[in-house]
């Protein structure tokens, strides 16, 4: 049987020690990274978009640039809290507590974000997430944003989430990029 997905129990030991525990608001590297994510978009507006895992809302308020509305969810209040106030300008945005893919939003979507998360959920997990994805973005787009070293709290690499989603036909590459430690692929949803 394979690797467990973290529990919120794990995010929340990490928000325990710091508010911002990967430096997403101070690093040049998580800055670089989430201008790349954005203009992977190429410029492109959303109806409705859906990130998954926002924590403190620094990407969040970038993608909210490309919606006309955005369901930013994470497994941690504190985090939640954190990303309310950062958005507070952005009343397109909206926020919920979810563990996700146990727990999904109703409705379809056009942009649905997967940055940074899905190394951290079991086999069964990413099954669900990419079954998800492919149904609540049917005909729309899936941006899968990914760190590529291994780490070894996680249950894959980045790689390995990618592939995951590259392998499934309902997917189709429309743009891939790979810096030295992470990768982005936008896909359409057939």
């Amino acid at each position: 049987m394979g690797q467990s997905s973290l529990d919120p129990e794990y995010f929340a030991q990490v928000y325990a020690d710091t508010s911002d525990p990967w430096n997403f608001a101070t690093s040049s590297y998580e800055n670089e990274k989430y201008r790349r994510t954005i203009e992977a978009l190429d410029g492109r507006r959303f109806a409705r978009g859906f990130e998954i895992g926002c924590s403190i809302g620094v990407l969040t308020a970038l993608l909210a640039q490309q919606c006309d509305a955005l369901l930013s969810i994470d497994v941690n209040e504190r985090a939640l809290e954190a990303a309310r106030v950062r958005c507070a300008p952005l009343p397109k945005v909206s926020f919920e507590l979810m563990t996700f893919p146990h727990s999904v939003p109703a409705g379809r979507f056009d942009l649905i974000e997967i940055s940074e998360v899905a190394y951290y959920w079991s086999d069964a997990d990413l099954s669900a997430a990419i079954d998800f994805a492919a149904r609540a973005a049917a005909g729309g787009t899936v941006e899968l944003v990914h760190f590529l070293p291994k780490v070894d709290d996680y249950v894959r690499d980045g790689d390995a989430v990618h592939a995951a989603f590259l392998a499934d036909s309902r997917f189709a590459v429309q743009r891939s990029e790979r810096a030295d430690k992470y990768r982005i692929d936008v896909l359409r949803v057939r």
